[in-house]
């Protein structure tokens, strides 16, 4: 972790050559040009939003010699806390300013607090002190140190400013012993702003500003000899604004002796410092009589100084850099641009590129490309690092976005390879699949219409017909959208309608498009197991001389898949309902002990730690998103797909690590626990005691019917419960778990037609999703219930489900009925404590949402209902008080 305060060897100041007598004398030089009170053109920058140009005066201070950068946006034009947060996760991604340390300056506490947000690594808050009393300064100091900051102590209290000698002193010395032993302070982590004040005023009461200063330095450095002290340096020559020349003078004289006192670091312009011993020798003289207060009597010092800054002029400098790339050609210059991760020029050189070659494409598939494989290899050798490659695809995708318009041109006169409609059935929020295909269709000339997520059947339809579609696809995740789609298929032939469907999702499969989608449409229903097929399937359908034959081998095998599934319902043996209650899981509740969980009541997450979640991410099913199946890290290494699964892997690493460190996801959630007790079958009994002592909500679970192997039982789990005649009160729990604000990320990425980062971004979302809710069931094990409190698990075991206790959610195969989600939601308040809602279809919104039920029982185990019977059905149907036929609707994935 970067040291804020460590201390160097100071030889070299700003660059320059030995400023003091002894080497062995330390000092931190703080760039003050990203300050928007002192720089008119970095505060132009900010206000104006150009924030990379803003960079440039940061990295200039660097380069100049500065050792920490001072950042204040305390400006009334300006929303402060938005430009620090904005400045600041920007500079994180430039390894060349933010290899030093970051001084988040402000008089507001909120900016900093905000700025302490963003920040990698320990910096330094610009300041705090006791000017509103002692509550308020311990308020702040506990939240600095709770991110481990050093502060900054302004020698400030209830008197006011610390302006002489002993009040210097005294501050100090009480700021110190509150901060060490009320807040637990390392001295190490405390700066001291003695505060420097303009002299040369022709005020006789301010002409000791600058000694007393200089004295309480050294007297503070033997009393408190670990802690350090700083200053705003350029306050001193206030009285020379516009005359750099002597202010420039004036603060290397103050320097020198401050430095020789103690003093550890100061607020200066790098760039604008001069070596002490090549100051011009009347001037340097000058100077010092001003700063000891020597020979000053009647202001003669300053007027002298006045009077000799009247006859010299302010010396500007220009800062050389080396610009001799810019007279290479236009490919090596993309090529340094995207290396080096410059933007500066980046408009102007695509447009040059993009006149020289043939078509725009050609210059993303030629230079561009050429610069970001060197990129790429430079980081996979280890001689370029994530912040630099973030840097570069900045670069990319500026240039990308130059040449956008004109490759969109290009396509508007190209003519489609065919026209393509896509939606995800109503009730259904999930879409990445869906997206991918999209990409991958439009990729080989298909124009692409996508009406996104949650699309009626209507406007699917009206919508194909009013654009003249070729083809319809539909897309959905979870099983009640499978219902969706063959009532799709069914008004499609009601219209009569002649475009082909397309049918995909992670629920989908061949089978039952066979056997329940196909036989409600007569024109051509085919299944897509994955993108890569999408191409060739759209192909053959819009293929006058191949449609005929491919839906024809398409029929043979559907009514062949139809035949199967007739055959294989008559040979399935399940034993009746009465028969799988008989053989139900047995504990032995005699011995059982039921642990009491720790909370009362349900407990919420606001904005929980994404960083937090990262290690409990299981990556395998990131991969299968992107159609590379295999199981991580080892398909890193697979023989076929181990190099781009890398590159990925990669990709996905560095956007997480932006999604992260600048907080643009926002993980919520909450969890809770009740007393529970089953009834020896199939409903377990919760005791609702936050809605009153007399509520009880009935969950109602399914049993498995297939027959068994002898000694194996039929599983519900309501087995994994004790049982109310057992006279001992169990408990269940449950949660729900969201990753929220993804939609402005996405609708930049899509108006910047970057695809790849919206699909990586929906996809890390759903993982985090599912890394929040691992990490709140290892939460609940060893601590809000408490039944396994010594577990130690890694996350690959997490992962193989190695726990004790289980997660089961509702939809899912333990307990496929998703209406069931309606208790849990009730039981948890789960919309207003998350903001999660529910679909017509019972999916969770947003999309990368999690809930289940927590059994914590450990014997309980994972396993699937399967098929039922009809007994089963009227029982449970009697249970619920529903409409047998919408129960029927429900469970028909589970019906036999």
């Amino acid at each position: 972790m970067r040291q804020a305060v460590s201390i160097k060897p100071y030889l070299r100041l700003s660059g320059l050559e030995p400023l003091v007598v002894r080497p062995e004398t330390n000092f931190i030089n703080i760039g003050e040009r990203t300050n928007v009170t002192g720089s008119k053109k970095f505060a132009r920058l900010v206000r104006e939003g150009l924030y990379e140009e803003a960079l440039t005066v940061a990295r200039q201070q660097v380069e100049n010699g500065a050792q920490i950068l001072d950042i204040n946006m305390d400006d009334a034009l300006l929303d402060g806390e938005l430009a620090m947060v904005t400045f600041l996760n920007q500079l994180q991604s430039e390894p060349d300013i933010a290899k030093i340390p970051v001084m988040i300056d402000s008089s507001k506490f909120h900016i900093i607090e905000a700025g302490l947000k963003c920040v990698q690594g320990k910096c330094i808050v610009n300041s705090i002190s006791l000017k509103e009393g002692e509550e308020k300064f311990f308020e702040q100091a506990v939240i600095c140190r709770s991110y481990g900051a050093a502060v900054i102590v302004m020698a400030f209290d209830e008197k006011g400013q610390a302006d002489t000698y002993e009040r210097r002193i005294e501050i100090c010395d009480r700021a110190y012993k509150f901060l060490t032993e009320k807040v637990g302070f390392p001295p190490q982590d405390i700066i001291f702003d003695l505060n420097i004040f303009a002299i040369a005023t022709g005020l006789e009461e301010h002409n000791n500003y600058a000694i007393d200063f200089i004295q309480s330095t050294k007297a503070i450095k033997e009393r408190l000899p670990l802690t350090k002290i700083s200053g705003g340096v350029s306050n001193l020559s206030f009285s020379f604004r516009g005359n750099e020349h002597v202010r420039e003078a004036m603060h290397s004289v103050f320097l020198y002796h401050a430095i020789k006192a103690g003093m550890d670091m100061g607020i200066v312009n790098a760039g604008q410092l001069v070596v002490y011993d090549e100051i011009n020798p009347e001037l340097r003289q000058l100077c010092e009589d001003v700063i000891l207060n020597r020979g000053n009597d009647n202001n003669e010092a300053t007027e002298k100084l006045i009077a000799f800054a009247e006859t010299v002029k302010a010396k500007g400098k220009v800062v050389e850099r080396d610009e001799s790339w810019r007279n290479n050609t236009v490919e090596e210059r993309l090529k340094h641009a995207l290396v080096n991760g410059i933007t500066e020029y980046i408009d102007a050189d695509t447009e040059e590129a993009r006149l020289k070659y043939p078509r725009p494409l050609e210059v993303i598939e030629g230079p561009l490309m050429a610069g970001m494989d060197v990129v790429g290899d430079l980081f996979g050798s280890g001689k370029m690092f994530l912040p630099q490659v973030v840097k570069s695809a900045r670069v990319m995708k500026k240039s990308v976005a130059v040449l956008t318009p004109y490759i969109e041109l290009e396509k508007a006169r190209a003519s489609s390879a065919g026209k393509i409609l896509m939606a995800t059935v109503k009730g259904d929020v999930h879409d990445i699949g869906k997206n991918i295909v999209g990409v991958v269709l439009g990729c080989n000339g298909y124009e692409i219409i996508d009406l996104g997520v949650m699309v009626p059947a209507d406007r699917i339809l009206d919508e194909a017909q009013k654009q003249n579609a070729d083809i319809i696809g539909l897309s959905g995740l979870i099983t009640p959208s499978l219902d969706e789609m063959v009532h799709v298929a069914h008004e499609m032939k009601r219209r009569k309608m002649k475009q082909p469907l397309l049918i995909g999702g992670a629920t989908t499969s061949r089978m039952h498009t066979a056997v329940k989608i196909a036989e409600q449409y007569d024109n051509g229903v085919v299944h897509v197991l994955d993108a890569s097929r999408s191409v060739t399937v759209a192909g053959s359908l819009l293929s006058k001389e191949n449609k005929p034959a491919f839906l024809s081998q398409i029929s043979k095998e559907y009514q062949k898949l139809r035949e199967d599934f007739a055959s294989k319902k008559t040979a399935k043996q399940l034993i009746s309902y009465e028969a799988a209650i008989k053989n139900k899981f047995i504990v032995d509740w005699d011995k059982f002990n039921p642990v009491i969980p720790k909370l009362k009541e349900p407990l919420v997450f606001n904005n929980f730690s994404l960083r937090e979640l990262v290690p409990f991410m299981d990556w395998s099913p990131f991969f299968i998103a992107w159609e590379m199946a295999g199981k991580f890290p080892a398909i890193l290494e697979d023989e076929i797909v181990g190099k781009e699964a890398t590159k990925l892997y990669n990709d996905a690493r560095d956007l997480l690590e932006k999604i992260v460190s600048e907080n643009w996801l926002q993980a919520h959630g909450v969890i809770g626990f009740w007393p529970a007790n089953s009834n020896g079958r199939d409903t377990i009994s919760v005791l609702h005691e936050q809605a009153g002592p007399d509520e009880v909500i009935h969950l109602e679970c399914l049993r498995q019917q297939v027959k068994k192997a002898a000694g194996q039982p039929n599983i519900s789990l309501a087995d994994f419960i004790c049982p109310a005649d057992n006279a001992k009160q169990d408990y269940l729990g449950a949660f729900a778990v969201t990753i929220a604000g993804i939609e402005p990320h996405i609708k930049k990425f899509e108006s910047q037609y970057d695809d790849y980062n919206k699909i990586m971004l929906q996809a890390l979302a759903d993982r985090l999703a599912e890394a929040f809710a691992e990490c709140l069931h290892q939460k609940v094990r060893r601590e809000y219930w408490g039944y396994v409190p010594e577990e130690t698990l890694d996350n690959s075991a997490l992962i193989k489900e190695e726990y004790l206790g289980i997660r089961p959610a509702p939809g899912y195969p333990a307990c496929p009925d998703h209406t069931e989600k309606y208790k849990l939601f009730h039981l948890l308040n789960a919309t207003e404590n998350t903001g999660i809602t529910l679909t017509e279809s019972l999916a969770m919104y947003p999309a990368a949402s999690v809930c289940g039920w927590y059994f914590g029982n450990t014997e309980a185990k994972y396993f699937g209902v399967g098929k039922i019977e009809k007994d089963q059905l009227a029982d449970y149907t009697e249970r619920k008080k529903m409409d047998a036929e919408i129960v029927e609707r429900w469970l028909r994935p589970v019906l036999e």
